[in-house]
């Protein structure tokens, strides 16, 4: 299955070559992973593994190189196939194999790469210390080197393939929110917040705001009226949370 993203973002390639060649090379598919059911096409990179056994130790440098080349495709609009990777990473087809059980997978960890970790200081004004990381500089939260086109590509990406958007919810998204799940809980265990609040819902109260600025506005926080708007969006949130 080829899936073409709206003008210029780049596309997914997971279908034609998704069966098994010869004696056990296969294209990485959306579809394959380790719980494949009774699919043979989904059940391919399983059975690949199993063949391999253990296999080799895997060597350094590999995993940055099959990432950068993901991102460079991505970020040049490219189809993103295994052969694309394998071609400008140079790492051959049984390393990436190793590394990733499925195409959604890759991408989802290329699509990460450069994210900021997040980390909020609950030593002292949660609410202050959130505010300090969210709008105290955006380039910073979101990574120096994660460009505004590969945040944009993801968006693309992640709302043609519901495979990759879990992908990316799975190993990257839940795992950046840890910081505010942390910080809101605090809040609320010293009675800032109410003790009633259901955190995942506040978490995407506060995000969906930003969001909505890129995808439906199409504006950013370097315009300040949007940020402004977010600012102001996020004190409603916290009254309301700590009403």
């Amino acid at each position: 299955m080829t899936l073409r993203a709206p003008a210029r973002a780049a596309t997914l390639d997971g279908g034609r070559g998704s069966r098994a060649r010869g004696t056990g090379s296969a294209e990485l598919s959306p579809n394959c992973g380790p719980d494949a059911g009774s699919d043979p096409q989904k059940g391919v990179i399983s059975a690949i593994a199993e063949q391999r056994g253990p296999g080799r130790p895997r060597k350094e440098g590999h995993d940055e190189r099959i990432l950068d080349a993901t991102v460079k495709l991505i970020e040049n609009d490219k189809p993103v196939t295994v052969a694309a990777i394998v071609a400008e990473s140079g790492i051959s087809r049984a390393a990436i194999y190793r590394r990733w059980p499925s195409l959604p997978e890759l991408i989802a960890a290329a699509l990460d790469k450069g994210r900021a970790a997040l980390e909020v200081d609950t030593s002292g004004d949660i609410k202050e210390a959130m505010i300090a990381l969210i709008f105290g500089d955006p380039k910073a939260l979101r990574g120096s080197t994660y460009s505004d086109r590969r945040f944009r590509a993801r968006m693309s990406l992640v709302m043609q393939n519901p495979d990759l958007q879990e992908a990316y919810w799975k190993s990257h998204v839940r795992r950046r929110r840890g910081a505010f799940e942390a910080a809101l809980a605090e809040a609320m265990r010293r009675g800032e917040l109410r003790d009633d609040l259901d955190i995942d819902a506040c978490i995407d109260l506060i995000n969906g705001v930003f969001y909505y600025q890129v995808v439906v506005r199409g504006t950013g926080l370097d315009d300040p009226t949007t940020f402004a708007r977010c600012r102001e969006a996020f004190e409603v949130a916290w009254r309301g949370m700590a009403s």
